[in-house]
């Protein structure tokens, strides 16, 4: 069976002590790591007959878990506190720590391979580390530290390619820069304004920014996420906002602004076929939205019982593990097997 999206099931449901901020999954397993906002990075093991988080120990991050990756045997994750840890999934224990940068992380990626992991900060850069031993092989700095308003920006969004050899970022202002990996040369810019709202009057306050990246499964396409226009700075009360560049070229493919569901499109993924393309974020409430990667029209999309800080697909890409505002969600949308015909 091939995944569905029109058949989404919103399946088994775990509350979690806080925020679920970041995930990670063990390749070919039912074990997915979250981070959360209560500084704790906890393991939840679907094929226990009643999973509930188990948090890792030692010395572990002091504030807000916002990026966790996978690297080949071990799990990276990033905090505001500043600092990249290395854990053995096994022990639940710390294995390095190094202070990556000056200000909060706000995500931690992989490299297709695991060799390499990538951080950015509010130091408004991007820093690609050897996975294996920690050492820091480029410093990309391609983003403005200040808004056009004369406020500190925040550096959100970092995604590799498939192919592992292109790498793009995303800021507060909509600012989009794409590095190659192997030489930290920047290729190309992109620009989604409409994606920082700034206030002038009320409250003298921006917000938004670009919240996600995902390269398509042939990489010609990058997708970029985040919270149109905003009326009220108080509230998330925008569409939901989703532009594709055909990022070579630097020509925007699709534009998708979605009223019926409000706020940040936190994460964004292609799956390896291709077809579609899946985004989850959320205000109050939470969505998840299955879109057309051709046409840009929408598949299906459904309400989430929170606010989705970040998914994970598996590997046949018909169920995602979505961590957020105190809950972990898993949701299904597996094709139908067809009925056996009568004898």
């Amino acid at each position: 069976m091939s995944a569905d999206p029109t058949k989404l099931n919103v399946g088994k449901t775990i509350r979690l002590k806080s925020i679920g901020m970041c995930i990670a999954r063990w390749p070919q397993s039912d074990r997915v790591f979250v981070g959360c906002s209560d500084f704790n990075v906890v393991e939840i093991n679907l094929t226990n007959e009643n999973p509930e988080p188990v948090a890792f120990e030692g010395d572990g991050h002091q504030s807000y878990v916002t990026g966790a990756a996978i690297a080949r045997s071990e799990l990276v994750t990033g905090s505001y506190d500043g600092q990249l840890i290395w854990w053995d999934p096994e022990q639940r224990q710390p294995k390095r720590k190094i202070t990556a940068h000056s200000s909060w992380i706000r995500g931690v990626v992989a490299s297709p391979d695991g060799k390499l992991i990538a951080s950015v900060a509010d130091d408004m850069l991007c820093k690609v580390w050897d996975a294996e031993s920690g050492n820091l092989i480029h410093t990309l700095n391609d983003h403005k530290p200040m808004t056009p308003h004369h406020f500190p920006s925040m550096l959100y969004a970092a995604a590799f390619s498939s192919n592992g050899q292109w790498m793009a970022t995303g800021d507060r202002v909509g600012h989009i820069a794409i590095h190659e990996v192997s030489s930290g040369k920047k290729l190309a810019e992109l620009e989604a304004p409409l994606m920082y709202t700034w206030d002038p009057k009320q409250r003298r306050h921006s917000i938004g920014g670009i919240r996600s990246l995902s390269f398509s499964h042939n990489d010609r396409h990058l997708a970029v996420g985040g919270i149109g226009t905003i009326g009220n700075i108080d509230h998330l009360d925008g569409p939901s906002r989703v532009e594709i560049f055909d990022w070579q070229t630097q020509q925007r493919v699709h534009e998708i602004a979605d009223a019926s569901f409000k706020g940040l499109v936190e994460h964004i993924a292609y799956p390896r076929t291709g077809h579609w393309f899946v985004f989850a974020g959320g205000d109050n409430g939470g969505f998840v939205s299955f879109f057309d990667a051709n046409t840009g029209k929408m598949i299906h999309q459904s309400k989430m019982p929170m606010h989705v800080h970040a998914f994970v697909l598996n590997e046949a890409e018909d169920t995602l593990y979505a961590a957020g505002h105190d809950q972990f969600v898993v949701v299904s949308f597996k094709a139908v097997a067809p009925a056996e015909p009568a004898t």
